[in-house]
């Protein structure tokens, strides 16, 4: 069967292989047939050799952590045949620290996790893959053309969840979001937060393209401005961009009692000229909450699922701004100027 592979630290190593063994019984009993993995910078980070870790007793890691596929046998009755289903990306480490010892993978302490696509364990890019019921997670038949959209719905489902959870720690009612960041998690951020009633600001950098037009079809107000540029403060900021200005800016810019979510991640190896001390003195005197927040837990994927059978199916089809074949799959690694969202598509 095919795969798409890399070998991790190898800068041009991408490859379509075309032998690639079929997917052992180890890996779960649902033996799942791919239609589509999305591509997302985890992957063009992995293709530029920056990181990626191969399974044990291969040299090559197999891509792919957003993943949709349709059943094609289930032992366990869990699933059906025909049944749309994602992989959960993350498994526990297998000590297991005192999160993954009930299933809060993504909140691992140790680091000894493992992660399809990424970290020691085949990705989802290729024919067939299997997986264990524990981490299936099953789609209407609604989000068929968009259910690849999962992943990174879960992504931002757990930082929601996590806001939610601050913002019980005194009486809030929050009224405005700000997103940073119009890329397929600020985008999606800002869908679960028009969910949640919430008045949003999206902000990003580009000012033609699809996003101002996404973030509109929201009934969302969209910036091109710097962060501190806004004349108003929010009581959420998603930080979606990791780059070092906007981060700092963000956390400067909530409002009292305000929470800052970071999901962006930090190249580092960048120096800014900040008052640090003048940020310490506004959060404390504020009672402001800075976190970070990175992948999902079963519960967050669930949330996804919900989140995503709510959405209008068009926007969340206007997120995939080009599908590519298999086939043409340097095509599909290769950045586009106004890509959102680029699935590469293995069956329909």
């Amino acid at each position: 069967m095919r795969a798409i592979t890399v070998a991790p630290g190898v800068v041009g190593s991408l490859r379509l292989d075309e032998a690639w063994p079929e997917p052992h019984p180890e890996e779960g009993a649902i033996l799942v047939e791919a239609l589509a993995v999305g591509i997302c910078g985890t992957d063009h980070e992995i293709i530029a050799g920056e990181y990626g870790e191969v399974p044990p007793g291969t040299d090559q890691l197999v891509l792919g952590h957003e993943s949709l596929g349709r059943v094609l046998e289930d032992p366990t009755g869990t699933l059906h045949p025909g049944d749309l289903v994602a992989g959960i990306v993350r498994r526990p480490d297998p000590v297991p620290c005192a999160n993954c010892a009930v299933d809060e993978w993504d909140m691992c302490r140790n680091g000894r996790y493992t992660e399809h696509g990424i970290k020691a364990l085949p990705g989802f890019a290729r024919d067939r893959w299997r997986v264990a019921p524990k981490f299936a997670i099953g789609l209407v038949p609604a989000l068929a053309n968009v259910g690849v959209l999962l992943e990174p719905t879960s992504v931002v489902a757990k930082a929601w969840d996590h806001i939610d959870r601050i913002g019980q720690r005194a009486e809030w009612k929050p009224q405005t979001v700000l997103v940073a960041g119009a890329g397929p998690i600020g985008l999606l951020a800002a869908l679960l937060a028009t969910q949640r009633g919430l008045t949003v600001h999206v902000l990003d950098r580009a000012e033609t393209g699809p996003k101002p037009t996404l973030v509109a079809a929201l009934g969302a107000t969209y910036h091109t401005s710097r962060v501190d540029e806004l004349d108003f403060e929010p009581d959420i900021i998603v930080e979606c961009t990791g780059a070092p200005s906007v981060v700092l800016e963000a956390m400067c810019k909530a409002a009292p009692v305000g929470i800052v979510c970071l999901t962006g991640v930090s190249s580092g190896g960048r120096t800014v000229d900040f008052d640090a001390g003048a940020l310490n003195r506004a959060m404390v005197l504020e009672n402001n909450v800075v976190f970070g927040s990175v992948n999902a837990n079963r519960r967050h994927w669930e949330l996804a699922a919900e989140a995503l059978g709510q959405a209008d199916p068009a926007w969340l089809d206007s997120l995939i701004t080009r599908r590519v074949p298999v086939e043409a799959y340097a095509e599909a690694y290769h950045p586009g100027q106004d890509d959102i969202k680029v699935v590469l598509e293995f069956a329909r």
